[in-house]
């Protein structure tokens, strides 16, 4: 399966990137890594370009929301992006907030899974199985 990734909007967290890329590889996934300081009209013109099956981006520094609220309406500007699994990760807010309201509402935006302060390997195996069940 094809995988875009990246960095969401002005973060800079290079590493961290680095090991969702290596990751993602490890387990067999193709990866296209749009690297750092990612708008989120070049992720979804690499979905496109690529026939990713997944978009998995990545925020660290907390200011993922707002740019993920218009996510949707993003979307729906693009074609045949209905099957394309939508992926949020890392610290997802700035200051602190509780998965239980964290999640609901990225999924409101336009997310099918979201792992705020979600360690990479235990968020890779959630994909897999959200994969494997969507897939049967």
């Amino acid at each position: 399966m094809k995988v875009v990734t990246g960095v969401v909007g002005n973060d800079i967290h290079v590493v961290a990137n680095r090991l969702i890329e290596l990751s993602l590889h490890a387990r067999g996934f193709e990866v296209f890594n749009l690297g750092v300081n990612t708008y989120l009209e070049e992720f979804f013109d690499a979905v496109v370009e690529t026939d990713a099956d997944i978009l998995l981006i990545s925020s660290l520094n907390g200011e993922a929301e707002g740019w993920s609220r218009e996510i949707k309406i993003l979307k729906s500007k693009y074609k045949n992006l209905d099957n394309l699994v939508m992926v949020i990760g890392g610290n997802l807010v700035v200051g602190t907030a509780s998965p239980e309201t964290i999640v609901p509402k990225y999924k409101n935006y336009g997310f099918d899974l979201v792992f705020h302060q979600v360690d990479l390997n235990t968020g890779l195996d959630t994909l897999e199985e959200f994969l494997k069940e969507r897939n049967k």
